[in-house]
């Protein structure tokens, strides 16, 4: 359901898009979703100079009509983007990349420009849009974003050492041969069948706390309070019958009973 009133979200976004896009996207940076009206045309995602730029952090952007082209400055870098020869240039180096200005807004490709600044850009099927990681950015975007997510989803009423408690059987999985080895694959995995409820009803995809994202960077930054955890369940909304026949007790923290 949430993942629904998202993409209707989007579709009417589709209306500040240019004539031309395929459909909008979604975009998130360094694990923030991004509001900007993002688009897909031909396998490359697009987004308005102003959003991105400002997203990036302390730059300034303006229109030069000296020259015709977009410019944007930020301490001692320096971007121009020419709508004439389709060309971003970032501090003298001159890369190609579509320009478009439409209804006095100036779309770039994401990726060119990102990685010209030191970043990347990773496609996430199931944001369905692009993950962007910052250069010096101390989390994966992909990792941060959804890691903060699901222990939102799963834990977002218990205290910080309960949602770190969530977030540290995300990564137990990913370090366990048992399960992927990566964190969103670990979160959206249904091999043998949906791990995580909040996957199957949407609740996933709402917006995390700040407490959520708080705990998912003490996870990532190696935080514990649980060992080594593979399984949780709450005893108030489930019997755990499988997790207490096949899995050994390690403790319980809030509502949630931990199993290895």
């Amino acid at each position: 359901m949430i993942r629904k009133m998202l993409c209707g979200l989007l579709s009417t976004a589709v209306l500040a898009l240019p004539v031309h896009a395929a459909r909008p996207v979604s975009v998130q940076i360094d694990g923030e979703h991004m509001g900007a009206a993002a688009y897909v045309e031909q396998g490359v995602t697009y987004i308005p100079m102003r959003d991105l730029m400002e997203a990036l952090g302390d730059w300034e952007v303006w229109w030069d009509h000296a020259s015709g082209t977009a410019a944007a400055s930020s301490e001692s870098t320096r971007l121009h983007a020419d709508p004439e020869t389709d060309t971003i240039t970032v501090d003298g180096a001159v890369y190609s990349g579509r320009v478009a200005v439409v209804n006095g807004r100036t779309y770039l490709p994401l990726r060119t420009v990102v990685q010209a600044l030191g970043g990347r850009v990773a496609w996430d099927p199931w944001l369905d849009g692009a993950a962007v990681t910052t250069a010096g950015a101390p989390y994966d975007a992909s990792d941060y974003y959804w890691l903060a997510h699901i222990i939102c989803a799963e834990s977002g009423g218990e205290p910080l050492e309960g949602q770190i408690a969530v977030g540290n059987v995300v990564l137990n999985r990913v370090d366990s041969e048992e399960f992927p080895d990566t964190i969103p694959g670990v979160i959206f995995d249904c091999v043998d069948a949906v791990q995580f409820e909040p996957v199957e009803n949407g609740t996933v995809f709402r917006d995390p706390t700040e407490l959520s994202k708080e705990a998912a960077r003490l996870v990532l930054d190696g935080e514990k309070t649980i060992g080594g955890a593979l399984f949780f369940y709450a005893p108030a909304l489930s019997e755990g019958v499988w997790i207490n026949d096949n899995r050994t007790y390690e403790q319980t923290i809030g509502c949630h009973r931990f199993y290895s």
